[in-house]
């Protein structure tokens, strides 16, 4: 069975790399092509003094692009043409964990009845309380990220110079995206088929009520926190549907999910950049922790208020 569940994660490991290698190699490319032209210089000196305010040079502001509206290995792909300190990308990455792939993840919280204006309120106002406190409490992190052009722009010239270094970027970040995906895909298919993720959701049951949920939520709450909201949409979907998880349930779920899920991926993909993983890990888990659970007090006490109210009337 074990051989079994390696092969398949295998395959669907190289399907996936195949798949986001379609989308990182372009990114790369284009990106490292035009910083060798006036339209790059143009727009990240407009948003330089935004970018400021939050820690992060005027050019940071292309991951962040990429990865809010297409995903996180599209965002790394355009870490990978900057020159960037290990504190900066550790900015972005912290930013880019609670708010990315906003249009497909919006999506897939709409279909399960949780309003849109809840999910990116929450989902950028992380982004960008994060980054401003991590900026003002953070005074390390001053050495270049591994991984990042370090000064490279001004030493290429020619045409075709230009496009041999935006192809060997985009390889480089295609070959890190493996390492990470490949292993992944592996271990996420033995859980499937081990039965572990279903384990999981019992064990996570008591946890629920911690947080303000039914135990009958942790179904599509323990999909989203491991294979996250994109990946895992089809389950949770079909989970809330099934287990008849309440409209409230779902969106509490969701409050927390959008602040840490995918946890082991989202975490380990940073890892080639040479920013500190265990730090961000906690700071999403913790944050999502203390949300969830102010949000579902205030929920529960509002809804006691409420009913207290109508027997009152009657």
């Amino acid at each position: 069975m074990i051989v079994d569940s390696v092969k398949k994660g295998l395959l669907s490991g190289l399907n996936t790399t195949w798949s986001l290698g379609k989308v990182i190699f372009p990114v790369t490319l284009i990106v490292t092509v035009l910083q060798y032209t006036p339209v790059l210089p143009f727009i990240i000196n407009l948003i330089a003094p935004l970018m400021n305010l939050i820690g992060l040079p005027g050019d940071a502001a292309i991951p962040l692009v990429l990865g809010n509206f297409l995903n996180l290995y599209a965002a790394i792909a355009g870490i990978l043409t900057l020159d960037l300190t290990v504190k900066e990308v550790f900015i972005i990455a912290m930013m880019l964990s609670f708010s990315h792939n906003l249009l497909i993840e919006s999506g897939v919280a709409m279909k399960t009845g949780v309003k849109l204006w809840v999910i990116l309120t929450v989902r950028i106002g992380l982004a960008l309380l994060s980054a401003v406190v991590i900026n003002l409490v953070w005074q390390g992190g001053s050495e270049m990220a591994q991984g990042t052009a370090i000064g490279e722009a001004a030493e290429i010239n020619g045409t075709g110079a230009i496009l041999l270094h935006g192809v060997i970027q985009a390889l480089s970040g295609i070959g890190q995206l493996a390492v990470i995906v490949i292993p992944l895909m592996v271990a996420v298919q033995i859980m499937k088929d081990l039965k572990w993720l279903e384990a999981f959701s019992k064990a996570l049951a008591p946890f629920m009520k911690v947080l303000g949920m039914k135990p009958n939520a942790s179904m599509p709450f323990v999909t989203g926190l491991t294979l996250g909201l994109a990946y895992g949409a089809g389950v949770m979907i079909s989970a809330a549907k099934e287990d008849n998880v309440s409209k409230k349930d779902m969106t509490i779920a969701f409050i927390f999910l959008v602040a840490c899920h995918a946890v082991v991926e989202d975490t380990l993909i940073f890892i080639p950049l040479g920013i500190p993983v265990l730090p961000l890990l906690l700071i999403r888990l913790l944050t999502a922790i203390v949300l969830t659970m102010v949000v579902a007090y205030i929920w529960n006490r509002t809804d006691r208020v409420q009913r207290k109210e109508a027997v009152y009337e009657q």
